[in-house]
C-alpha cells in the first residue's frame, strides 16, 4: 500500500512539474516581448532623440513639385520612354519599341493639352503665363509628333504600312508639310506609294492664268 501511495503522490507532482514547465515557456516570450517594447519606449522617448516626421500626402496644404527626374507626367519622363524605345529598336525588339512609343505620345499629347489649357486660362489676366505655357504646349506638341514620326517608322520596318499612314498624315496636319518633319513624314508616304508627286517637286508649280479683264 505505501508502495502504491508513493506512486501515485510521484505521478501527481511530474504532472504539477509539467504543467510548471508549459506556463513558463509560454510566458518567456511574452516576457521578452514586454521588455522590447519597455527598451523601444524607453528610446522613443529619450532625451535629445528626434524622429522626421513624415509628411502627410492627403493634406492639401502639402504642395511639392513633380519630381521632373522620374515622373511619367514630364518632359524628362517622356523623354526616357523614347530613349527606351531606341534601345529597344537598335536591337530589333519592335513590339517594345512601339510600345514604349505609343506611352511616349500619350505622356506628350497629355501635357500639351494641359500646358495650352493653362495659357486660355491666363488670358486677359497675364499675358506672362499665356506666353509661358504657350511655349511649353508647342514644345511638348513638337516631342509628341516626333515620338508619333518614330512610332510610324517602327510600323513600317514591321512591315505594317497599315498603320503608319495614318501617323504620318497626323504629323503632316500637325506641323504643316513645309516644315522639316514634316517634309520627312510626307517623304514616307511618297517612299510607301501612298501619294505619287514627291515634296517638294522637281519641277515649278504652273503659273496660274492671268485674270480674265473684267468687262466694262
Amino acid at each position: 500500500m505505501l508502495k502504491v501511495k508513493y506512486l501515485r503522490e510521484s505521478m501527481i507532482a511530474s504532472k504539477i512539474l509539467y504543467r510548471l514547465a508549459s506556463i513558463a515557456l509560454v510566458a518567456t516570450p511574452s516576457i521578452a516581448l514586454l521588455a522590447l517594447s519597455s527598451s523601444v519606449q524607453a528610446q522613443t522617448s529619450a532625451p535629445g532623440v528626434t524622429f522626421e516626421a513624415q509628411p502627410d500626402v492627403t493634406d492639401p496644404n502639402n504642395v511639392r513639385p513633380l519630381p521632373q527626374s522620374n515622373s511619367l507626367l514630364s518632359i524628362q519622363g517622356g523623354k526616357n520612354l523614347m530613349d527606351e524605345a531606341n534601345k529597344a529598336v537598335n536591337s530589333q525588339n519592335y513590339p517594345v519599341a512601339s510600345k514604349k512609343l505609343q506611352d511616349a505620345r500619350q505622356v506628350f499629347n497629355q501635357l500639351s493639352n494641359f500646358y495650352q489649357q493653362l495659357s486660355a486660362s491666363f488670358s486677359g489676366i497675364d499675358n506672362r503665363y499665356v506666353e509661358t505655357n504657350r511655349r511649353k504646349a508647342l514644345e511638348t506638341a513638337d516631342l509628341r509628333d516626333e515620338a508619333t514620326y518614330q512610332l510610324a517608322l517602327v510600323h513600317r520596318a514591321q512591315n505594317q504600312p497599315e498603320l503608319a499612314v495614318p501617323l504620318l498624315i497626323q504629323i503632316i496636319r500637325s506641323q504643316n508639310p513645309t516644315r522639316p518633319l514634316g517634309k520627312k513624314a510626307y517623304q514616307q508616304l511618297f517612299e510607301l506609294g501612298f501619294v505619287e508627286t514627291a515634296y517638294p517637286s522637281s519641277t515649278p508649280p504652273p503659273s496660274s492664268p492671268p485674270p480674265a479683264p473684267s468687262p466694262r
